[in-house]
C-alpha cells in the first residue's frame, strides 16, 4: 500500500512520492525563541518526528531541517523587559528546546538554521525580489508585493479582499503609510532606537519573519522541496506569504507536500495565556509526567484533529504507557530465561497492520492499536514471570511478537527505560501497601523514574494504581 497524506494545497490526499528517490527533503518551521516551549510545539514536534521516523523505516534517506527564529519583536521584547540581551534570551531558549525534545525522544534534526545566521542569503533573497519589480523600498523597510504574487491565496484559501489589515510585517499608521497595498507585507525591518540591528543594503534592521523561512529553505535544498511541516495556524498568513515570495522569485514550486497539525486545547478551551491554561512541556515533565506516555497522549489522536488535553486524558495516557513498557522490557528482562536468541524472528502481520494504519495519513491510533495487540500477551507473560511460574512453549514462540513490539514502538518513538531493574512485588496487600508507600516517597523526592518503576512492576502483576485528586491512591486487580 503507497503512503498517502493530506495535503492542505490541494485539500485532498495524495500518494505521497518524492521528487528524487529515496530521497526526502523536509523542512520544518521551528519555534521563535523567546520562551519555553509549549504543548502545542510537543504535539507538533512529535508527529513531524513520526513521519520522519516512519520515511526511514519505510526505507526512504530523509533530510529534516528546523529553523530557529532568532530575532524577533517578542524577543526584543523580553530581553528589554529583563534587561538581558537578544542573545542571552534565545541562546537560553535554545538549550531548554533541545533538553526538551530530548527527553521526548524528537530525533534532532539534521541542521537548525538561525535567522541571524542567514542574513547573507535573506538579502540576496529580498535584493533578487526587488529587481523583479515584486518588491520596494520604503525609508529602509522593505516590502513584498501581494499583487505581485499570482495566485495568491491559494493554500488558505482566501483571497485579498478578505484578509485582514495588518496580518504580517509592522503595525500601525507609519508602516501603513509606506506600503502601497495595506495587504503588502515587511521582508526587512529598518531599526528603531534601541534595536539589535544588521547591515543590509538598505539600511541598519532585521529581517521580516516570512522571508527567513524562504531563504532558509532555499539555502539548504534549492527552490522545491518535497514537505513543508508546520502547525495549522501557520497557514496563513506565515505559509501563503512563504509560497508568495518563494515562487515568484523562482517560479517553481516551494513544496509538494504542505502538511499541518491541528491545534491543542486544555479542558475543551483554546490554550492561551489569557486563559491561564497556557502550559510548558517542562512545567509537565517537573509535574512528574512521564515522557513517553506524553508523547503517546499526542499520537492517540490523529494529527489534524484538535488535541484536548485533561488531566484525565494524561493519567490515562500514563496507564497504557507503563502497560506497554512492562511488555517491551520482557525480552531484555527475561529474554535468557525464554531462550529468546532469534534477533531476525519477527510478527509480520503485525508489520502490515501497522505500516497499513501510517500508510492511511499518519493514523498514529491505529498504529497504536497494533502495538497494544502485541503488547496484551508479553503483558501477561511478565505477569506470569514475576509470580514465579514456568516458561512454556507458547511463551517461547512469543519473541517475534515482542521483537516486533519493540521495532514498531520505535518508529513512534515510544521507548521503554532500562535503568532499573525489575523487581519481584508480591500480590498480597501488605506487599503492595509497602510499594505504594516507596512509590509516594519517591514521588516526593521527584524520584519519577522510580515512582514510574514501581508503578509498571504493580501493573504488570495485574495491579494497577488509580491516583485520586485528594493525594490518596488506590489499586484494583485486572
Amino acid at each position: 500500500m503507497a503512503l498517502r497524506l493530506y495535503n492542505t494545497l490541494s485539500r485532498d490526499l495524495e500518494v505521497f512520492a518524492p521528487h528524487n528517490p529515496p530521497a526526502v527533503s523536509i523542512y520544518c518551521c521551528g519555534v521563535t525563541v523567546y520562551d519555553r516551549c509549549h504543548l502545542g510545539h510537543a504535539r507538533s514536534y512529535i508527529v513531524w518526528d513520526l513521519l520522519r521516523r516512519y520515511l526511514s523505516w519505510r526505507g526512504f534517506s530523509v533530510r529534516f531541517i528546523q529553523n530557529f527564529t532568532d530575532i524577533d519583536d517578542k524577543i526584543i521584547q523580553r530581553a528589554q523587559a529583563e534587561g538581558s540581551s537578544v542573545e542571552s534570551v534565545t541562546e537560553r531558549n535554545i538549550t531548554s528546546f533541545f533538553a526538551e525534545m530530548d527527553a521526548l525522544n524528537i530525533l534532532r534534526a539534521d541542521d537548525y538554521p538561525r535567522a541571524t545566521r542567514c542574513l547573507e542569503s535573506i538579502c540576496a533573497f529580498i535584493t533578487k525580489l526587488q529587481a523583479q519589480g515584486a518588491a520596494y523600498s520604503a525609508d529602509g523597510d522593505v516590502y513584498f508585493a501581494v499583487m505581485k504574487a499570482e495566485h495568491y491565496g491559494k493554500l488558505s484559501g482566501r483571497d485579498l479582499s478578505q484578509q485582514k489589515e495588518g496580518a504580517s510585517g509592522r503595525l500601525g499608521a507609519e508602516a501603513g503609510d509606506r506600503k502601497r497595498h495595506p495587504f503588502d507585507f515587511a521582508l526587512w525591518k529598518t531599526a528603531l532606537p534601541g534595536e539589535p540591528s544588521y547591515a543590509s543594503p538598505w539600511g541598519p534592521g532585521r529581517p521580516g519573519w516570512h522571508i527567513e523561512c524562504s531563504a532558509m529553505v532555499q539555502q539548504a535544498f534549492g527552490d522545491t522541496i518535497d514537505i513543508h511541516l508546520g502547525g495549522a495556524d501557520l497557514i496563513f498568513p506565515h505559509h501563503e506569504n512563504e509560497i508568495a515570495q518563494s515562487e515568484t522569485a523562482t517560479g517553481k514550486p516551494l513544496a509538494r507536500f504542505w502538511l499541518h497539525n491541528g491545534m491543542v486545547n486544555v479542558n475543551g478551551d483554546k490554550m492561551s495565556k489569557s486563559l491561564g491554561n497556557f502550559t510548558t512541556i517542562q512545567a509537565l515533565l517537573d509535574e512528574g509526567v512521564n515522557p513517553m506516555a506524553l508523547r503517546l497522549f499526542v499520537l492517540q489522536a490523529h494529527y489534524r484533529k484538535p488535541l484536548d488535553f485533561t488531566r484525565g486524558a494524561i493519567a490515562a495516557a500514563t496507564s497504557g504507557w507503563l502497560g506497554l513498557e512492562v511488555a517491551l522490557r520482557v525480552g531484555k528482562d527475561y529474554g535468557p530465561q525464554l531462550g529468546w536468541n532469534h534477533p531476525q524472528e519477527y510478527c509480520l502481520e503485525s508489520h502490515g497492520a501497522f505500516a497499513a494504519a501510517l500508510d492511511n495519513d499518519l493514523n498514529s491510533a491505529g498504529a497504536l492499536a497494533v502495538l497494544f495487540a502485541l503488547a496484551r500477551p508479553l503483558r501477561a507473560l511478565a505477569h506470569g514471570l514475576q509470580r514465579g511460574e514456568g516458561v512454556t512453549i507458547q511463551d517461547q514462540e512469543l519473541e517475534g511478537s515482542w521483537r516486533s513490539l519493540v521495532q514498531l514502538a520505535g518508529v513512534l518513538g515510544l521507548q521503554a527505560s532500562f535503568t532499573t531493574a525489575p523487581r519481584a512485588v508480591h500480590g498480597d496487600e501488605a506487599t503492595i501497601a509497602q510499594a505504594i508507600e516507596e512509590r509516594l516517597l519517591a514521588r516526593q523526592k521527584r524520584d519519577f523514574a522510580t515512582a514510574d518503576s514501581i508503578r509498571a512492576e504493580l501493573l504488570a502483576q495485574g495491579i494497577t494504581l488509580i491516583d485520586r485528586p485528594d493525594g490518596t491512591t488506590h489499586w484494583l486487580r485486572t
